[in-house]
């Protein structure tokens, strides 16, 4: 894919609105769509000084977008089998919660039920205009953000589009700069490595959960990703050396491993959480795209599973 594919058109956001369980895109494809998306239909403004010190609540990636968005207040941050020992450790302390979920569904209609009932007063940030938890939320207190059907799991264009209403960065920008500066520094030997060694900057600490997870969800246990902060990586993470390792440094400090497996991918300057989030997808899509297609083989009957798990109709492709 060269730089005609994000610089002439819309053409990763056409991807996204097309595409069939037979020609699932790579997560690099899913960071591009989700910019053009936002260059097209603004995410929402949102005060996130809604409370004093509010419970923001999430399961996953949303969770990680909690503490990306609320990172600079005073929160208490829980998951959705946590938040009641939070309640009960804030106690009087909490004066409203915030219940991030990109479904609205499976946790957070019955976390929003019970928020309810405890006259908490909840607010609801989801992308599911149809969201399960949005009986148990004020009307004026649901704050739906746009997003692009994606493959079950990738959850790009909607934690990212929440990301960029709290930091105000230029999706277009983001854009560009994945176009001008991170593409041509993609190797296409990454299929040489079975293990990738990823750092961020300390002030990007909350990012990390958000890449390991990716690595879970689209390589399972045939690639190995480990991410650390450049102070966290200083700290015995190397002792265990292995060749089919690569090191990818995201940001301002040169990567940890050897030149001829090092690369490093700098950030835009006056970048926010937006943009690393951006760059460190767009890395493992093309991870994803230089391995064998785990996740696509394998996502149709595994949403099939958790459909039986959670009771509901889950599908591989999220509309």
């Amino acid at each position: 894919m060269g730089q005609s594919y994000i610089m002439n058109g819309m053409k990763a956001l056409e991807t996204m609105r097309t595409f069939t369980p037979d020609s699932l895109p790579d997560l690099d494809t899913a960071v591009l769509g989700a910019l053009e998306l936002f260059s097209e239909v603004p995410v929402p403004k949102v005060d996130f000084d809604l409370f004093s010190r509010p419970l923001v609540l999430g399961s996953g990636g949303a969770e990680s977008t909690g503490r990306i968005l609320f990172r600079d207040r005073d929160a208490v941050f829980a998951g959705e089998s946590t938040y009641k020992e939070a309640l009960e450790r804030a106690g009087e302390g909490i004066d409203g919660a915030i219940i991030i979920s990109a479904s609205g569904g499976k946790h957070a209609a019955p976390t929003a039920e019970d928020f309810k009932t405890r006259g908490i007063d909840a607010f609801l940030l989801t992308n599911n205009p149809g969201a399960l938890a949005a009986e148990f939320v004020k009307s004026e207190q649901i704050i739906l953000f746009p997003k692009n059907r994606e493959p079950y799991t990738y959850n790009t264009s909607t934690y990212l589009g929440m990301i960029l209403a709290s930091t105000g960065e230029d999706p277009l920008a983001i854009h560009q700069f994945l176009a001008t500066d991170t593409m041509p520094r993609m190797p296409d030997t990454l299929s040489d490595y079975d293990a990738f060694f990823i750092t961020v900057p300390p002030a990007f600490a909350e990012i990390r959960g958000m890449l390991s997870a990716k690595f879970d969800e689209l390589f399972g246990p045939r690639v190995c990703g480990r991410v650390f902060t450049t102070e966290e990586a200083k700290h015995a993470k190397t002792v265990v050396p292995s060749s089919k390792e690569y090191f990818i440094a995201l940001g301002d400090e040169a990567p940890v491993g050897t030149p001829e497996r090092a690369l490093h991918l700098p950030l835009p300057r006056a970048t926010g959480y937006g943009a690393m989030l951006a760059l460190g997808y767009f890395a493992i899509g093309y991870i994803q795209k230089q391995h064998p297609p785990y996740f696509k083989e394998h996502v149709i009957s595994y949403t099939k599973q958790a459909s039986e798990m959670f009771g509901h109709a889950i599908h591989p492709i999220v509309e």
